[in-house]
């Protein structure tokens, strides 16, 4: 599984790293039909993305440092 999820993380951490993304918008963006097939997760999990709050304006997902460099990688 790893294999096949990977470039799809990678996908995801580079979207997400080049402008803060409305929860909202990932969620609708990375919507998968396999439950097994979990973006967000894994890339969460990995601590890659991370999701704040920012007042008034929503809730957003920002690229960590450790996202930043496993892209880089």
């Amino acid at each position: 599984m790893t294999d096949i999820i990977e470039p799809l993380v990678h996908d995801l951490v580079e979207w997400v790293a080049k402008e803060p993304r409305q929860y909202r918008d990932m969620l609708d963006a990375w919507r998968t039909s396999c439950p097994r097939l979990m973006v967000w997760e894994a890339a969460s999990d990995r601590g890659f993305v991370e999701r704040k709050q920012i007042d008034g304006r929503g809730s957003f997902v920002f690229a960590t440092e450790a996202g930043r460099r496993f892209i880089q990688s």
